[in-house]
């Protein structure tokens, strides 16, 4: 098992090849520029992750009050009947 992380955490000289690799293909001037797109790229997703969370939660609330509701009423019937 910890053979299967260590193949996932990278040392720092192939951290450094990777870096002189994406030098060599796209150049000192676009690379800021992809670092820039990257950047809003994992904006929008962490925008429309949490707009999914707060979907989830809005939708959440509103069924936990129609099961309040509806046991609310249930207890009002019981009572009615004793």
């Amino acid at each position: 098992m910890t053979n299967h992380l260590l193949f996932l955490s990278p040392s720092g000289g192939e951290i450094m090849l990777i870096l002189v690799v994406v030098l060599l293909l796209f150049g000192s001037k676009n690379i800021p520029e992809i670092a820039r797109n990257l950047g809003r790229g994992m904006r929008e997703i962490k925008n429309v992750t949490g707009e999914i969370q707060n979907e989830i939660k809005k939708g959440m609330n509103e069924e936990k009050k129609q099961v309040q509701d509806i046991a609310d009423e249930l207890q009002k019937d019981i009572e009615k009947t004793l």
